[in-house]
């Protein structure tokens, strides 16, 4: 469920300021609102923050077996860990550098490479003796239109480019490109220093590059400091934000100072109590509907299993929408198991996921959310696969007896392959399976919303969508699955005309009918569209068939492929692609539920919900760091 949260708003001394955020702080229960300091102090503290933070994601992908231990390292205090963390910075900055310049001198080494080495010292020489040069590159086929009164030393030529020096006894002309060069002759700028030179620079940085490899690989020893201090300095670019931020009036007689926030309902006591304790003014209400108020979710251990899912997508209902994560969980089972749609698959996901429970257990560890959701998703992956009667893509004919007695003959494969009738007949029966777990989360969808408004004429308009669902599930068993065995009955029509116009008079009801119709008006097209949307949603659910036919197929094309192999000397080869194509396919299934089982929950129910997803978690001010 979704805690009841209360709005709070605190009065005090602005000279009790820092004191009061720090009691407030270890009091840890208040959710403030959003807040944008600006002082000195957390510029700083950001400053020291980022430091850090980049010290640490430059460590953390490298691993160094030869640092020291993490205990002769733990004793370090903020400030050493922080110029550790700076110097390192500086270490990847000269990094940088370096490799800038070995590619400017790899640069001038190329661009001299057809010329030969290349001596500035030696031509400075020859200048001081009155012997002026200039390089030139000129096509090869245009080298003859040189005049005879420009003195040329060819120094190569290829197929198509002819490298020469211009030699000029006076030093004013020597600067100077003569009149009569050819356009096609263009002039090379001497290099800075000679190409030897340049070789030892390049070497050089070479050297000092492996050097700060060296440092950096040291460094590695700090990562768990890195990281450490990095939580403490965003506590304080947490707190200085607050503390800049706060509202402050300093032109009155007493100077005063207050803030905002949120917290559950359940802890207002607390507050209250520490309110009285330091003198604090405090007033209390219950959120008005266009307040942002975070959302703390509160569920069994059981419906929490959803919570590592809900957590990656990044996913919170608004405070004023539903808590699903029950519904979620449990739809969310159905749908991983039909997707992945195979026994085996599911036997090994349980078997992965119970040795890591027992490993982490065996080590006095808690084991991980993911890991109980793991379990049970592949405890609902073998039912689905005992269901349909399928096992690592195996045809009915290979799977023992009992195996397929076990299987629900409605949807069962081991039926399916008796005939082509019963084949067609059971593709039906999949189909109408997906399209009545539609029909099922989707008027629970609709029953929440009468349940919700059930004191409001508003409710009829849920009715009335509950209505329209129910009809159109009939005319989508017609039009989708088979028209002769499942006919559009006259019902159907009476429940969707009855429910569109429920719909269409209440469903924008707030406290005016004449509003609600006129908004149902003014929204014409999206209301008739809304019909066509209600059939697409169901249809939408076909996919979980669809998917976990395709994951099917592939385990068959698999088993196909390296049965041949494994009963000769191939063997180890069969059994190679086995291993991987079984195991592309699990990764293609994960893929499958991310894109598809999550949608189904997140759009489809959600929508009917009326859900936005537009909340954000509760995050009260408190001692422990945020991630």
């Amino acid at each position: 469920m979704i805690v009841p949260m209360k709005k709070v708003s605190l009065v005090l001394l602005e000279s009790e300021r820092r004191e009061a955020l720090k009691k407030l702080r270890r009091l840890g229960v208040v959710h403030l609102e959003r807040l944008s300091g600006n002082s000195a102090e957390l510029s700083s503290f950001k400053q020291m923050y980022d430091e850090l933070d980049a010290a640490y994601m430059l460590v953390s992908e490298l691993k160094n077996p030869a640092a020291k231990k993490i205990s002769q390292v733990q004793g370090l205090s903020r400030d050493e860990v922080l110029r550790i963390a700076r110097d390192l910075l500086s270490l990847t900055e000269r990094q940088k550098t370096c490799h800038e310049q070995i590619h400017i001198c790899q640069a001038e080494l190329e661009r001299f490479m057809r010329w030969g080495d290349c001596t500035p010292a030696d031509f400075a020489y020859l200048a001081d003796n009155g012997v002026f040069l200039s390089l030139y590159e000129i096509p090869a086929d245009k080298y003859g239109l040189i005049p005879d009164e420009i003195r040329t030393l060819v120094v190569n030529r290829d197929k198509t480019t002819v490298r020469f020096l211009q030699i000029s006894s006076d030093i004013a002309s020597s600067d100077k490109r003569p009149a009569s060069m050819p356009a096609e002759a263009y002039g090379i700028s001497l290099p800075s220093v000679s190409s030897d030179e340049l070789r030892k620079q390049i070497a050089a940085f070479e050297r000092e590059i492996a050097d700060i490899d060296a440092k950096i690989l040291d460094c590695v020893q700090y990562k768990s400091l890195f990281e450490q201090y990095r939580r403490d300095v965003g506590k304080d670019v947490e707190f200085e934000n607050v503390y800049s931020g706060m509202g402050c009036d300093e032109d009155g007689e007493t100077k005063l100072a207050w803030l905002s926030g949120y917290l559950p309902a359940g802890d207002l006591p607390a507050l209250e109590t520490a309110a009285r304790g330091a003198g604090w003014a405090l007033m209390s209400a219950d959120p008005a509907d266009d307040d942002e108020v975070p959302t703390k979710l509160k569920n069994n251990k059981f419906v929490s299993l959803i919570y590592p899912v809900s957590d990656f997508l990044g996913t919170v209902p608004g405070y004023h929408e539903y808590d699903i994560s029950g519904w979620f969980l449990l739809f969310f089972c159905i749908f991983f198991g039909m997707i992945f749609g195979d026994g085996g698959y599911g036997l090994l996901l349980t078997v992965i996921a119970l040795a890591s429970i027992l490993s982490s257990i065996s080590k006095k560890k808690k084991p991980e959310p993911a890991l109980n959701l793991l379990l049970l998703l592949g405890i609902s992956t073998v039912a689905w696969g005992a269901v349909t009667c399928t096992w690592f893509g195996l045809t009915p004919a290979q799977l023992p007896e009992w195996v397929k007695s076990v299987s629900v003959p409605y949807l069962s494969n081991a039926v399916s392959a008796q005939s082509p009738e019963k084949e067609q007949w059971v593709k039906q029966n999949m189909q109408v399976f997906c399209f009545a777990l539609a029909l099922i989360q989707l008027s629970i969808a609709h029953i929440k919303g009468i349940v919700r408004y059930i004191r409001s004429p508003r409710f009829l308009g849920e009715v009335g969508s509950l209505l329209m669902l129910w009809g159109m599930f009939n005319v989508v068993l017609s039009l989708v699955v088979d028209g002769t065995r499942f006919p559009i009955q006259n019902i159907a029509i009476v429940l969707i005309g009855v429910g569109f116009l429920l719909s269409f008079i209440f469903a924008n009801y707030d406290g005016s009918l004449l509003k609600s119709v006129l908004e149902s008006c003014k929204n014409i097209v999206s209301v008739l569209l809304g019909v066509v949307n209600v059939f697409s949603d169901i249809v939408s659910y076909i996919r979980l068939w669809a998917v976990g036919l395709a994951g099917g197929a592939i385990s068959a094309t698999v088993n196909s492929m390296a049965g041949p192999t494994l009963g000769g000397a191939l063997i180890f080869l069969g059994i190679l692609l086995l291993v991987f194509g079984h195991g592309l396919n699990m990764v293609l299934n994960v893929l499958s539920v991310i894109v598809h089982g999550v949608r189904l929950n997140t759009l489809e129910f959600s929508s009917h919900l009326g859900m936005s997803w537009s909340g954000f978690a509760y995050e009260p001010f408190s001692e422990t760091a945020k991630k």
